[in-house]
């Protein structure tokens, strides 16, 4: 019978995965999703409580709140939590469970569990009478291991404490491909001071670029020697952090049995100890002092702690060390991994790590195939971690461009554009789990380290056929991209002044472009506003073309402003069709905007003008008309019996010229004076066939047709001239002289715009006539 107890465990936990599983559970509507919405958390306890239920489902909107908010797909990779992981999770909840046994039952079953534990990993990974240090935070283990040898080779620290290191300084030596920080939190841990911590160059003639240079250790190890310092503790690799190298573990140990010193191997390498068929490099990491492994990543456990095995005969030192405690519940540590160990048993375990070696052998060999592809790998072919990195060397050759001639600052370039690869690697394939490293020597390189990603991700085989699918995508326009770089900025500096080039090496593109308007007679402050303006839209209008081609604001944390960064770009690109547009855009832009600029002003003297032109038409009126015809009931008569016919004409407002014009040509001939006929209106001059993307070469493809060099908008390219017909009759009897009707073109273009203002007689004499008959009527 299984207790209860155990079974309520296992229950309730079965309902929070359940409950927390993202996309198990029916979102809620109306009431009950505000119910339980951030917002409406209350802050103080309720004084009731909660049942298990409702606080879940809280938790679950608490961690998916978030992606909801933002209302886009969560690109964040996730765990891939399968039955195993379920045990550890259960591990957990048991931990707590057990601890609150009475201390014999949890002693021996404490017991039970850290020697079954240990006796699995052991025989596991090849160590043979060995000791385990479990812990959460995977370097406290070498930090465990530091403080038992200082206690072993310092017989008076234990009583005389930190004292006793004065008289000869402790050494750690650690390689230069090590872990960032490492040694300095060894230190920082152990209250050493930094000048006990010795980093140890790699080799840079012979060997891996990433492995420790052994002649140089012997060297420094003598020369602490002879000063008086205490050679400690070497940290070796078993995989480096960034490029999965291993060092020469075997001379290594020899070496430290030389001279006395502890060695210490780490590396996500040091899982293959478990296959059947193992290297000899990765083999001699068997015979060092101590190791710590991560099972967790290895075989996807979430949440279950590090393991450090070591070899020490003396259990007092250990204990002193904090390697093994007397506090039963610290041994509960190891459970979810005793746990989660039986369920995979030892063939589980074999396949995971064997499945994982396997993607890395599988994408190493594709790679090989692949053009403007380098690879870095160990000397022994089975290494479990990959790079690879796009090569400039190796593309230049590609056409679609001039990539002779590329200036200094290749290197960054280069760097730029594998990060972008790797970012769009992962963004296209996310159960890939490539990652971008930054190595000294080889710069920036995309990483796939099944062993650290496969069991979290699920990572299988048609993933690595993905990345692969996409990653052939990727290259060719990378290639293209590259070679196009140089012509992109000569053919910059042939618009300029312009059009200005900025050299942003980190930006991985085609380049960057800045529209530098006219600065005449304005200020600095004044031409900085400007500037943003008429590029702020122009990206606008770039970004509205019918073009594959991405234009944006740059790096997120650049240097430049107010430029236009153009990202990635196929072979068939037109690069100085595409500069042309940009130029031809900006001009555009700018004209428009000084033009709206001095409207204002332009449009306030007309109306003064215009004013003056009223008053002296109604003086004018009245000179013609005389004193009668201005009486309201004897002028209604009198021109019933004597129509008058006005000799004022009306005015026209040229807004590009600024000057009024007389009307007399419009009435005469019924048509605006120049404006082009729909026959001549500006439009584009080819046709784009359809699917046809801007900026392509001709001959490109089958179907490919040239497009204009200036290219803009549909919308502002096609519109005819901006002036508004006339009426042809003249204005009703109702209108004042003294108004004046100013008509503005709905599109204002680079043609003149022009604004027509009518000053006509207050009455026209043929159309008071039908007035003059009204009063004649009513006189009756």
């Amino acid at each position: 019978m299984v207790d209860s107890t155990f079974a309520q465990v296992g229950k309730n936990l079965s309902e929070a995965m359940r409950i927390l599983g993202d996309g198990q559970r029916e979102p809620e509507t109306g009431p009950e999703k505000c119910r339980f919405s951030r917002a409406s958390i209350p802050g103080p306890l309720q004084g009731d409580g909660q049942d298990v239920s409702t606080i879940l489902h809280l938790v679950h909107n608490l961690i998916h709140d978030e992606e909801e908010e933002e209302d886009l797909p969560s690109q964040h990779r996730m765990q891939h939590v399968g039955e195993q992981g379920h045990m550890a999770l259960l591990g957990h909840s048991l931990a707590a469970y057990i601890s609150v046994l009475d201390r014999e039952r949890l002693r021996k079953l404490t017991t039970r569990i850290l020697s079954d534990t240990t006796l699995w990993l052991c025989r596991l990974f090849r160590y043979e009478n060995g000791s385990a240090y479990f812990h959460e935070d995977d370097r406290d283990g070498l930090v465990k291991v530091c403080r038992l040898v200082i206690h072993a080779r310092y017989e008076e620290y234990a009583s005389e404490g930190y004292s006793v290191l004065s008289s000869r300084q402790p050494v750690i030596y650690q390689s230069a491909s090590g872990r960032s920080g490492l040694g300095q939190h060894l230190c920082s841990q152990l209250g050493l001071p930094l000048s006990s911590l010795c980093t140890v160059p790699c080799n840079t003639i012979f060997g891996s670029q990433h492995q420790m240079d052994i002649a140089l250790l012997d060297k420094l190890i003598k020369e602490d020697i002879e000063t008086g310092k205490l050679p400690l503790l070497l940290i070796a690799n078993a995989g480096t952090p960034g490029a999965g190298h291993t060092d020469k573990l075997a001379r290594l140990k020899d070496l430290c049995d030389q001279y006395n010193m502890w060695l210490h191997a780490e590396g996500v390498n040091l899982a293959t100890l478990a296959l059947g068929q193992v290297t000899s490099a990765i083999m001699a990491a068997s015979r060092s002092d101590s190791m710590t492994l991560t099972p967790g990543q290895w075989l996807g456990l979430p949440a279950v702690t590090a393991v450090t095995l070591y070899r020490h005969e003396d259990p007092a030192l250990s204990l002193a060390a904090g390697l093994t405690s007397s506090q039963p519940v610290a041994k509960l540590r190891a459970l979810p991994l005793w746990l989660s160990l039986q369920y995979l048993g030892h063939s589980g375990i074999i396949q995971k790590i064997r499945h994982a070696t396997a993607l890395s052998q599988q994408l190493l060999q594709k790679l090989k195939a692949l053009a403007s592809i380098k690879t870095s790998v160990e000397d022994e072919l089975s290494s479990p971690v990959v790079l690879f990195r796009f090569s400039q060397e190796m593309s230049s050759a590609s056409s679609g461009g001039s990539g002779e001639g590329y200036c200094a600052g290749e290197k960054e370039v280069l760097d730029a554009f594998n990060r972008w690869l790797g970012e769009q690697l992962l963004q296209l394939v996310p159960s890939s789990g490539v990652d971008v490293v930054e190595l000294e020597d080889e710069g920036t390189c995309v990483r796939f380290s099944p062993l650290l990603t496969a069991a979290v991700l699920g990572t299988q085989e048609e993933n690595i056929e993905d990345l692969m699918e996409k990653l052939s995508e990727l290259v060719p326009v990378m290639c293209s991209t590259m070679c196009l770089r140089q012509d992109f900025r000569e053919e910059t500096h042939r618009h300029s002044p312009s059009l200005a080039y900025i050299e942003e090496l980190s930006w991985p593109g085609l380049g960057a472009v800045r529209y530098e308007p006219r600065a005449d007679g304005i200020d600095e402050s004044r031409r900085k506003q400007e500037l943003e303006k008429i590029n702020s839209e122009l990206l606008k209008k770039l970004q509205d073309l019918d073009t594959d081609i991405i234009f944006s604001t740059g790096p997120e944390f650049g240097t430049e402003e107010d430029c236009i960064f153009v990202g990635m770009v196929a072979e068939d690109v037109d690069v100085s069709e595409l500069v042309e547009t940009v130029a031809a855009l900006g001009r555009d832009i700018e004209e428009n905007g000084r033009l709206l600029e001095n409207m204002t002003e332009v449009v306030r003297k007309g109306i003064l003008e215009a004013e003056l032109q009223l008053q002296k038409a109604n003086e004018e009126k009245l000179i013609e008309e005389g004193m009668l015809r201005q009486l309201p009931l004897v002028g209604s008569v009198l021109n019933w019996f004597s129509p008058f016919q006005s000799s004022i004409k009306g005015r026209t407002f040229n807004l590009a010229a600024g000057s009024l014009d007389s009307t007399e040509t419009t009435y005469s001939t019924k048509a605006q004076p120049g404006r082009p006929s729909l026959q001549e209106s500006p439009t584009s001059s080819s046709k784009k066939h359809p699917g046809q993307r801007l900026f392509r070469r001709s001959g490109a493809g089958s179907d490919s047709f040239s497009e204009t060099s200036s290219i803009a908008p549909a919308e502002e390219s096609t519109t005819p001239s901006g002036s508004i017909h006339p009426p042809d009759s003249p204005p009703a009897p109702e209108e004042d002289s003294r108004t004046a009707e100013v008509v503005v073109p709905e599109n204002i273009q680079e043609s003149s715009v022009q604004v027509h203002t009518q000053l006509e007689d207050e009455v026209a004499s043929e159309e008071r006539q039908p007035e003059g008959q009204e009063v004649e009527q009513s006189g009756r």
